[in-house]
């Protein structure tokens, strides 16, 4: 089970954006990155194309996985993340700053 998922809120641990937060949009599991919205943006620039306009565009970069932490549903802040078996043997992630279940 991956403890960071599409969609979760995360904190960055590490590197020039260091503390901020967004929503994972996507993991990259085989390289253990994630793309996160509005952090880690770079420019590059794109020649134009029949779908696309030229120009320098910003767009999100991949980050590690291991600089990246779960943002507490409580507080916000940084937590490690746990997995626990339910009654029904589901499997869920839990934040172990908090100890309350992450959906998902």
């Amino acid at each position: 089970m991956q403890k960071i998922r599409k969609g979760d809120k995360v904190v960055v641990l590490a590197g020039k954006d260091k503390g901020r937060s967004g929503e994972v949009l996507s993991v990259q599991p085989k390289e253990d990155t994630a793309i996160v919205g509005g952090v880690n943006l770079i420019r590059r620039h794109q020649r134009q194309s029949q779908s696309q306009e030229g120009g320098i565009i910003t767009k999100e970069a991949p980050i590690h996985l291991s600089n990246l932490a779960l943002a507490d549903p409580k507080d916000g802040k940084p937590t490690r993340v746990g997995i626990r078996v339910e009654q029904d043997g589901k499997k869920v992630r839990f934040a172990k700053r908090s100890g309350e279940t992450i959906n998902g």
